[in-house]
């Protein structure tokens, strides 16, 4: 099963899109979509990560403090 998601572009992102599929490197616009969605996921995983634990570990700090 597939979640569609409906994204307003800008005019000028939205002729890059349609550009890309013309050119041939995607076969339509929502193959460039899933394809930018997991590059950036790719990008960014670590980052998130290192994020998310950052802020359970302060968490877990307060927690503690507080029960001090």
């Amino acid at each position: 099963m597939m979640k569609t998601v409906k994204v307003p572009l800008p005019e000028k992102l939205g002729k890059e899109v349609e550009n890309y599929v013309k050119s041939g490197w995607f076969a339509d616009e929502a193959e460039l979509m899933r394809t930018a969605l997991q590059e950036f996921i790719r990008h960014n995983r670590l980052r998130l990560m290192e994020r998310f634990m950052k802020e359970d570990i302060e968490w877990a700090l307060k927690v503690k403090a507080s029960a001090k």
